[in-house]
């Protein structure tokens, strides 16, 4: 078994949180492809995002309470063998409708796989400890979007877009094995109440009136927003309005997510120096940094697809600062219940993403401008989110503490 503490045991949690960014971002060179051979639209293909996030939103909603009751590795193992199954139908797809209904299924898998390693951590850790192992994760798991991309671009060249749904059955059964032999279980006082929708909106109804909860949810909400703008929007805009080939595509959003794992490595540095608060503020800074310049990229009318690639590397950065920290904060209030806090922390991030997702997707048409504007919109939110709850930051972050 793996000790609290270790690199090893971050490494296996960070993993199975990259399930999410790996099953969306390794097929995106193949969106093109999708659409011509699975005689789809644009608007079909990012449903298979769409729905991916909803099935996620959802069953992050069931997880963690299940956890909170039963522990954290049994719910773990079977959330990670519907991964698995799902992945399976998702290969073999003969429509784009199958595609969907599939990959709402194999979200439903995943959000055990990514809901879990929080609330692990918060079993484990305490305090800054508990935003320090986050953004160590972050920081591993930062590498899933830098090779994701790059990885499927080979994979959609050499084998066509199925194999990508092959790589993510076998990650799946590594993972699942991994999970088995090494993983401890870290729940230490199980929830006496049984599991059911009554219970289940009652705790998040506690959580939901915990000021500094909600500080850190919305701040994660503003992530989640130009997250989704580029994530939903990247492979048609790249390639159709800017026409880079699917492998040129893929190092193009690798280049972006290095800004993500910039910000990442920066915030499991300065975490422990600065304190939560302030690496969040800084944080939200490159937001609007990166946000508004995409949105000058466009209004200037600039034609490189670096004009847009550069300032989401620069919002990615922030995303990495935020992230981690602002749903490390989520948690601290509830050492008890961190399953459930985790939960309703994924549910509506995922549906954030989703709903972005939706909103993007019609809007792509000729030009840039859906991904802009999402950009540019989550910036500016999130620096006024930071400055309206720096009072019930403050004050909550006291009563957690004691």
């Amino acid at each position: 078994m793996l000790r609290s503490g270790s690199f090893a045991l971050t490494g296996l949690l960070a993993v199975l949180t990259g399930i999410g960014p790996l099953s969306v971002d390794m097929y995106l060179p193949s969106w093109p492809e999708m659409a011509r051979l699975l005689n789809a639209t644009p608007a079909q293909v990012q449903l298979t995002i769409s729905v991916y996030l909803i099935g996620f939103a959802i069953g992050q909603v069931i997880y963690g309470p299940l956890s909170d009751r039963h522990g954290r590795k049994p719910v773990l193992l079977a959330a990670t063998a519907l991964f698995i199954f799902a992945s399976v139908i998702c290969t073999v797809a003969p429509s784009i409708e199958v595609l969907i209904a599939a990959r709402a299924l194999q979200a439903l898998g995943g959000a055990g796989m990514m809901v879990l390693p929080r609330a692990i951590v918060r079993d484990l850790y305490e305090g800054v400890y508990v935003a320090r192992e986050m953004a160590r994760m972050a920081a591993v798991m930062a590498l899933t979007p830098v090779v994701a991309p790059l990885l499927g671009g080979v994979l959609e060249t050499a084998f066509g877009w199925r194999s990508n749904f092959v790589c993510l059955t076998i990650f799946g059964v590594v993972t699942g094995a991994l999970v088995w032999w090494l993983l401890p279980e870290s729940l230490r006082t199980r929830a006496p109440e049984a599991i059911s929708p009554t219970s289940i909106l009652r705790v998040f109804g506690e959580f939901l009136q915990n000021r500094f909860f909600l500080a850190h949810l919305g701040l994660g909400i503003c992530s989640f927003i130009g997250l989704f703008a580029w994530i939903s929007s990247a492979g048609f805009v790249m390639q159709e309005i800017y026409g880079l080939s699917p492998f040129s595509f893929s190092v193009a959003f690798a280049i972006g997510a290095c800004g993500y794992l910039v910000g990442t490595s920066l915030g499991s540095y300065l975490v422990t120096r600065l304190g939560i608060d302030r690496t969040v503020g800084l944080g939200t800074v490159a937001y609007a940094a990166g946000g508004l310049g995409a949105v000058m990229a466009l209004a200037l009318g600039l034609t490189s697809a670096a004009s847009i690639v550069l300032p989401t590397a620069v919002y990615l950065a922030g995303l990495g600062l935020v992230l981690p920290l602002a749903q490390a904060g989520t948690l601290l209030p509830f050492p008890r219940r961190a399953g459930a806090a985790s939960s309703l922390v994924g549910f509506v991030l995922q549906l954030t993403g989703a709903v972005t997702g939706v909103i993007v997707g019609h809007g792509l048409g000729q030009n840039a401008w859906p991904l802009a504007a999402g950009l540019g919109i989550a910036g500016g939110f999130a620096v006024v989110t930071w400055v309206l709850t720096r009072s019930a930051r403050g004050d909550s972050r006291h009563a957690a503490h004691h």
